[in-house]
């Protein structure tokens, strides 16, 4: 049975509330792009991607929930997925839950077996 985008997202958000930074690793391509949720930087290496997501798992009590119905596949060309929606972050901040709700988009390539091209995530401003 073929992965599909639905799948790799399932895996991304399984992997990051486990604290699997090696499988979350896995998912994104060699030459890809990941602009994260709580950094200001382009994350363009294996390494400064691998830094990153070290730093966010060491959060206590970390998870991330994907809004479902706000979830939007679009596949671009055959095996070229674009993701699309939203999701709620969660962890301890002094010991004190704290959500953060994100958007985020992802483009995949379902032919790779690192498929994660491009990430980008950005917290949802607080309305006035």
């Amino acid at each position: 049975m073929r992965e599909t985008a639905k799948d790799v997202l399932a895996k991304w958000i399984e992997a990051v509330n486990h604290g699997d930074i090696e499988k979350l690793l896995s998912l994104y391509d060699s030459q890809s792009l990941l602009i994260p949720t709580f950094s200001n930087r382009l994350l363009n290496t294996p390494d400064k991607q691998k830094d990153y997501f070290e730093k966010l798992a060491s959060r206590e009590e970390l998870s991330v929930t994907l809004h479902e119905k706000t979830l939007i596949v679009q596949e671009l060309q055959n095996q070229i997925f674009a993701l699309s929606g939203i999701y709620n972050w969660r962890f301890n901040v002094d010991d004190e839950p704290i959500n953060f709700e994100a958007r985020f988009s992802y483009t995949l390539d379902l032919s790779k077996p690192r498929p994660i091209l491009h990430h980008h995530s950005s917290q949802i401003p607080r309305m006035l």
